[in-house]
């Protein structure tokens, strides 16, 4: 056996692993958008979180509110009904 005997089966040995570090590659690429993907669905998610708890908070404010005019209109109402009665 000479050195040429050895380069064919080298050369076609190199090209497979040429091929397996460019799909490696690829699949890393892939690997990395969908991470950046889910990342940025996380953030939007948080953001409309945010809003909704802020939203939730307004409505509980609005309620205590409502809730505490209730309250004097009913007090004064009593107390108007104890004068009268």
């Amino acid at each position: 056996m000479n050195g040429s005997d050895w380069a064919a089966p080298a050369a076609v040995g190199g090209f497979f692993v040429f091929l397996i570090v460019i799909v490696w590659q690829i699949a890393a690429t892939r690997r990395a958008r969908m991470l950046a993907a889910r990342e940025d669905q996380y953030q939007q998610l948080a953001r409309k979180y945010e809003q909704l708890l802020e939203d939730n908070v307004e409505l509980h404010r609005r309620t205590l509110d409502e809730l505490s005019s209730t309250r004097a209109s009913i007090s004064s109402m009593e107390k108007m009904m104890r004068e009268v009665g």
